[in-house]
């Protein structure tokens, strides 16, 4: 069956997309780029297969459809910029095969600029069809927040930037099927812009909540508590919360690969960010040694090694940096998390708890990286020797919290 739209890259973009596509009763056909780390339960596979979707038996099936969205994934390089390796090769198979009257639009994370400067000459130039007259071309900052049950593609206002206006209303067209709500852009610079602020605002803001914690461990406050009392107020401030570490796949943009620009205040939160990880286990070598044991032969259990609550997913986690400065200072390291059977940090397994709660009572120190739902943080409180709470999980007074 002749699909009407291909998905090419099938990771934390792409599947979701494709998800809904197929929700939404368009015949979906999924074209990996490469190694995808997107994941899908197996009832989840089959809803989807049920629903039409498919993947390409090979990239002549992308000259058959009517909509291309091109989600591959745009990783760090080596000078901090985004890595367009995956996206370029993706177009240039597309564009090998693009047939006049198509809409291609861009989701993958990008610097403003990319869609025109960098997408539209390569499809061009390998199709030999010209964006805006043979094809239309815009922008989609994806908008999905692994896991979240209450917002999804379905109920997210999407953003799209075109070419030309007719390339919005085409894009707007396919994405009207999908979402309650489709907002246009001016064009596709600003809907690449939009990604960078909303990235950026979640990165600040927990920059701030960050710095906020340990002041307040420095000063005697319980930050929990003016957390809570604060979201009370209904204008002008936004909860966030401190944690081990920012991780998941939105990276910070500081615009540094792009002729030397920067946002001083996401250098600034970057900075701020990446010392968590530092800054737990300096807390967690202090309550062991404030309870006569020193970190070296220390027994330490990490709780939840995933970036998030309740999924899979490993990218960019601090657990990995927290669990090898621990594994520096000498300490045994074991881990446990529902949804990660094996986990390795500098290419050595980490056992694994196989008991959660024998292996907190054994545990010298057991720190709470990640709040999965099937963690009773109450129980394990009272069963471990020692509880640091990096998420503000437990009752207060009932653990040693961030």
């Amino acid at each position: 069956m002749p699909a009407d739209l291909a998905v090419i890259g099938l990771g934390p973009l792409g599947l979701p997309l494709a998800q809904a596509a197929v929700a939404a009763g368009i015949a979906t056909l999924g074209y990996p780029t490469g190694p995808e780390s997107g994941s899908l339960s197996p009832a989840e596979l089959r809803r989807m297969l049920s629903g039409g979707f498919r993947t390409a038996a090979g990239p002549a099936e992308l000259g058959r459809v009517r909509t291309a969205v091109i989600c591959a994934p745009t990783p760090r390089g080596a000078d901090g910029g985004f890595d367009l390796s995956q996206v370029e090769s993706a177009a240039r198979t597309l564009a090998e095969r693009l047939r006049p009257h198509t809409t291609v639009i861009l989701e993958s994370p990008v610097y403003p600029g990319t869609t025109e400067e960098f997408l539209r000459p390569l499809l061009e130039e390998v199709s030999g069809l010209r964006a805006g007259r043979d094809f239309h071309l815009a922008y989609a900052p994806g908008r999905v927040d692994p896991g979240n049950r209450d917002f999804t593609p379905a109920n997210t206002p999407k953003v799209i930037g075109g070419l030309t206006p007719a390339c919005t209303e085409s894009a707007a067209a396919f994405y009207g099927r999908l979402t309650d709500k489709v907002v246009r852009a001016r064009g596709p610079r600003e809907a690449e812009t939009v990604h960078l602020l909303e990235t950026n605002y979640r990165h600040v803001n927990i920059a701030l909540v960050n710095e906020m914690a340990v002041l307040c461990h420095d000063l005697g406050v319980d930050l929990w508590d003016v957390i809570r009392c604060a979201e009370t107020k209904p204008f002008g401030f936004q909860a966030f919360r401190p944690g081990p570490g920012v991780g998941g796949h939105a990276v910070p943009q500081d615009l540094a690969g792009q002729a030397g620009r920067t946002l001083r205040m996401v250098e600034l939160a970057q900075q701020v960010n990446s010392r968590m990880p530092r800054y737990v286990v300096q807390r967690a070598a202090a309550l062991l040694n404030e309870h006569g044991k020193s970190a070296r032969g220390a027994r330490v259990l990490l709780l939840g090694v995933t970036y998030k609550a309740d999924l899979a997913d490993q990218q960019a986690t601090p657990a990995h940096e927290i669990a090898t400065r621990l594994m520096e200072l000498g300490a045994s390291v074991s881990y446990h998390d529902p949804h990660v059977p094996s986990w390795s940090v500098l290419d050595r397994p980490v056992p694994r708890a196989d008991s959660l709660y024998e292996a907190a009572a054994h545990a010298d120190l057991t720190i709470l990286l990640q709040q999965h739902r099937t963690y009773d943080m109450q129980g394990l409180s009272v069963k471990a020797q020692l509880l640091l709470d990096t998420r503000g999980a437990t009752p207060t007074g009932s653990a040693h919290r961030l």
